[in-house]
């Protein structure tokens, strides 16, 4: 087919005028700042990255200094960017190169996938970029791009699908590895940019796309329909009780199990989610025994009846995950002491000090906005 020969280079001269330049991370043969880069892009918004990653290379500006840091340090600095095994994992890695490979990243693109974190399609941009290796990338943007150009039939998450596209990204590549970088990019901002998922440019009429006539699903008039997806079921949605627990100028903060959903973060004391019951909108009203048995250890009950006298029904927020949401009803229960929890996950937090810690983001617009601390005090 005439176009696996000419693939390559029409995506290079399209980028030359019509991709994104200028981006932090372009042109950059640095394989830390390149691996930041690619785990900060993955589920987020470029316009978030372009605020996000030079502070967090300000932060961290070697892979040494990543490593060195807690892990507390970096989900603090990742707070509201999301996926936060994302931040962990990047955590990880950064010790398993100073560990393994003396604080320098392997070039090989299957050395860089044993890395944590670093899955096939990433450890080809790192290669492609940092080290003009000839290595695939095959990320959403490119699925759908290679599914439409080549009609590709079958959802993306059936293994022979992906195999065929693996193939076809592998032999689209340019023949001179220092074109990878340029092409590389180009790939990435064709499908974010023109190929997109609901409104590509050949549908718009407002520019002409450079494989107009080579596309076979344009041709037959069938872009929209591939990539071909799978059903999606209903986001299931939950209820949870939430404690806000303050004394003076602390608020009582619990560390989520590193495998939960905000793992590794902190937040607050929180029930046990439960099906969100249709009819119910406001949720049941709670004493104080019961918003205390229900988000603290049971063990403690008797002592903290004695030092928290009521509790306050406040806002219920929905928060919105992939593949779920969550209702949370807030519970204020003011302390007369600070009392001292023998679960070590269980910390008073200085209110002028929550900036320190990694908050999941509803929960730190939650404090913001109940004024606990000056906006500018919390780290956004």
């Amino acid at each position: 087919m005439a176009l696996i020969k000419t693939f390559a280079k029409k995506l290079i001269a399209w980028h030359g005028v019509d991709g994104r330049q200028g981006l932090p991370w372009q042109n950059n043969r640095d394989p830390y700042a390149v691996w930041v880069s690619e785990i900060m892009l993955q589920q987020t918004q470029v316009a978030t990255v372009l605020e996000r990653y030079p502070r967090f290379m300000k932060r961290f500006p070697t892979v040494k200094k990543l490593a060195a840091a807690s892990v507390d340090e970096v989900l603090a600095e990742w707070a509201g960017l999301g996926y936060y095994s994302r931040a962990r994992n990047l955590h990880a890695c950064a010790q398993q190169v100073v560990e393994q490979f003396s604080g320098i990243f392997p070039s090989e693109p299957e050395l860089l996938e044993q890395l944590k974190g670093i899955g096939r399609s990433t450890a080809g941009a790192i290669a492609a970029f940092a080290f003009h290796e000839r290595a695939p990338i095959l990320d959403a943007n490119v699925k759908r791009i290679l599914a439409r150009l080549f009609c590709i039939d079958g959802p993306l998450q059936d293994k022979a699908v992906n195999d065929r596209l693996w193939s076809l990204a592998n032999t689209l590549l340019p023949t001179q590895a220092e074109n990878m970088p340029v092409y590389t990019q180009a790939l990435m901002d064709f499908g974010a940019t023109w190929c997109t998922t609901r409104k590509p440019v050949c549908l718009t009429g407002v520019k002409k796309c450079p494989f107009a006539k080579d596309c076979q699903a344009n041709l037959s008039g069938q872009v929209l329909l591939f990539p071909q997806k799978t059903i999606k079921t209903k986001s299931p949605e939950f209820d949870c009780d939430m404690l806000l627990m303050r004394y003076g100028n602390f608020v009582l903060l619990q560390k989520r199990p590193s495998r939960a959903i905000w793992g590794g973060l902190w937040s607050l004391p929180e029930s046990t989610w439960v099906p969100k019951v249709k009819a119910s909108e406001s949720g049941a009203v709670l004493d104080l025994k019961a918003v205390l048995s229900q988000t603290l250890p049971k063990e403690n009950l008797p002592s903290l009846m004695k030092v928290c006298k009521t509790v306050r029904q406040g806002k219920r927020i929905k928060h919105v995950f992939t593949h779920r949401r969550l209702w949370m009803q807030i519970w204020h229960v003011p302390a007369t002491q600070a009392y001292l929890f023998t679960h070590s996950e269980l910390q008073w937090v200085p209110l002028a000090k929550l900036g320190e810690y990694g908050l999941p983001q509803p929960i730190k617009v939650l404090l913001q906005g109940l004024n606990l601390v000056r906006g500018d005090d919390l780290k956004s």
